[in-house]
């Protein structure tokens, strides 16, 4: 089993994606910080997993398959220090088990392999580079690896002062280990935080068990009796929201 205990050097990659200096200083007291949910808030990931489904199994029910998807990934996820892409892996090799289909050796990572090419919703970048415009500091809080996360941010195109990832938290949201490696490093002033996030499981509930303030991105028009700050169809508002909560 790989290690994913937290290492030093969160925010800390190279590339286009790197963060602005004064993470992980007392700096981060007076900034603003929003804090993001990567798959399924900025990153496609219904289409993502809905288009590997339709090329390994093209006659099947997607819809299906994807509420599959929903059940079994946490409880893989449970408990264990799995990198993200034998996460994924254990996940479609049980929907395939689970559904009698058929299910080739080299097609088990199908998850990791097609996701660097999952692109970004449209109104993200715009959101994103506004948000940057007016002083907000952004970091990424995700349920992946490492080198999964770097190419969606290079999808996204817009830079972020920092990320933690399944590794560095050293589990999986709705665990507490993203919130809390994210406040250790940037000292960031909690009154003045904001979470964005598109799952009600694994980011609404953890938000509120912590106190935080949390926009829902209801992409799906789902419903939830969870609380939350706001609740937009997309980020195309988020700018002004988070205006108006800090």
């Amino acid at each position: 089993m790989t290690d994913v205990s937290p290492q030093a050097g969160v925010g800390s990659r190279a590339g286009d994606v790197s963060p602005k200096a004064g993470v992980g200083s007392r700096a981060g007291e007076a900034q603003r910080w929003a804090t993001f949910d990567c798959y399924g808030t900025l990153i496609d990931w219904h289409g993502g997993i809905v288009g590997c489904f339709r090329r390994l199994w093209p006659t099947h029910d997607f819809e299906h398959l994807l509420r599959l998807h929903h059940a079994i990934e946490p409880l893989v996820q449970e408990g264990r220090s799995l990198p993200y892409r034998e996460v994924g892996a254990r996940t479609l090799c049980a929907i395939a088990a689970v559904e009698g289909l058929p299910l080739r050796p080299e097609d088990e990572y199908a998850f990791a392999d097609s996701l660097p090419s999952w692109p970004a919703f449209a109104d993200v970048a715009p959101a994103l580079t506004e948000l940057r415009a007016r002083g907000w500091r952004l970091a990424i809080l995700s349920n992946t690896d490492p080198d999964l996360l770097e190419a969606s941010m290079k999808q996204i195109g817009v830079p972020f002062d920092t990320w933690v990832t399944a590794r560095e938290a050293g589990s999986y949201k709705p665990s507490h280990g993203h919130w809390q490696r994210f406040f250790a490093e940037t000292h960031a002033d909690r009154s003045r935080h904001v979470h964005v996030a598109a799952s009600p499981f694994h980011d609404l509930v953890p938000a509120e068990e912590l106190g935080l303030r949390a926009v829902w991105i209801n992409r799906t028009r789902e419903r939830s009796d969870l609380p939350r700050a706001a609740e937009l169809p997309d980020c195309a508002a988020l700018p002004d929201t988070l205006d108006r909560l800090v």
